[in-house]
């Protein structure tokens, strides 16, 4: 009896958490699942289209395509000296990452439910493989970018030039991680009990490209509406948006204190969706 008693256990799994619970080490004894789900999250989702990982190329070019026409050629939104199709493609790059870290880990519990209910592991990896998996294709598109960065710099002759701050582009990359990864953990949170948040995210995310400055510069928007740039001016996104822009095509709103403003807020979310998540992961799989 004394030697079981003495006894400890490798492992021990419990409802009782703290508050603010992000165990590092555990999650680095599942790095393997880790892995295992980022190839998921890029392999699969265009497994059985024609043209497969061809979709990475293929949004954003489109995108950009179609609003260089529509705002800039029809409705003759200026971007400077930047041309209007680079100036778009440098928004909706930086747009896409925010937006599928959010979009993806918005449906963590319910579309994982199955899993959850089956085995154990730390739930916040399946979000942490969300973040890493659409890193993987914010490279790709960065690609794309680049390439026609180039080609615009030396046979376009355009007046571009990137300058000493794109040294501060992981802030960028790691603040809309943050904010993604926030937001998406509260409302996949909500979705174990209100459904509608489904339908509202797809809704939101659309209205708040439109409030990010994604396709037009927040200069335009203070001329035309100054009673409402605020509405643009603090929005996060619209910070880390015009940082891109400024720090490759040296156009843009940019100050380092707007980018710290927009990182604090970034962490601030992530602590308020990972308190939430946390909470929920005990008891969701009795309401989802």
């Amino acid at each position: 009896m004394d030697t079981l008693k003495e006894d400890k256990w490798l492992y021990t799994i419990s409802s009782k958490q703290k508050l603010i619970n992000l165990n590092f080490k555990e999650i680095w004894r599942y790095r393997d699942l880790i892995v295992l789900f980022v190839k998921r999250d890029v392999v699969t989702v265009y497994k059985q289209t024609i043209l497969g990982p061809l979709w990475y190329f293929i949004q954003p070019l489109f995108t950009s395509i179609i609003f260089t026409v529509i705002f800039n050629d029809l409705a003759s939104i200026p971007t400077g000296l930047a041309p209007a199709f680079l100036f778009n493609l440098a928004g909706i790059t930086s747009w896409n990452y925010f937006k599928e870290c959010l979009t993806k880990t918005s449906s963590t519990f319910t579309s994982n439910q199955n899993i959850f209910g089956k085995v154990y592991f730390p739930r916040v990896i399946i979000p942490i493989a969300t973040v890493l998996s659409n890193l993987i294709k914010f490279g790709i598109q960065l690609l794309v970018f680049i390439i026609f960065y180039l080609y615009y710099f030396y046979f376009q002759n355009a007046q571009i030039s990137p300058n000493s701050s794109l040294l501060l582009f992981p802030v960028l990359a790691v603040t809309m991680a943050l904010l993604g990864l926030g937001f998406g953990m509260v409302i996949s949170s909500l979705t174990t009990k209100y459904r509608d948040m489904t339908f509202l995210v797809q809704f939101g995310v659309q209205l708040l490209m439109y409030a990010s400055a994604v396709m037009y510069p927040i200069s335009f928007f203070k001329a035309k509406l100054p009673s409402m740039s605020w509405l643009v001016e603090y929005n996060p996104l619209t910070t880390v948006i015009e940082a891109f822009r400024y720090m490759t095509l040296g156009v843009g709103d940019y100050s380092i204190e707007k980018l710290m403003y927009a990182f604090v807020f970034g962490v601030v979310i992530f602590i308020l969706g990972l308190i939430v998540f946390n909470r929920t992961e005990r008891s969701f799989i009795d309401t989802v």
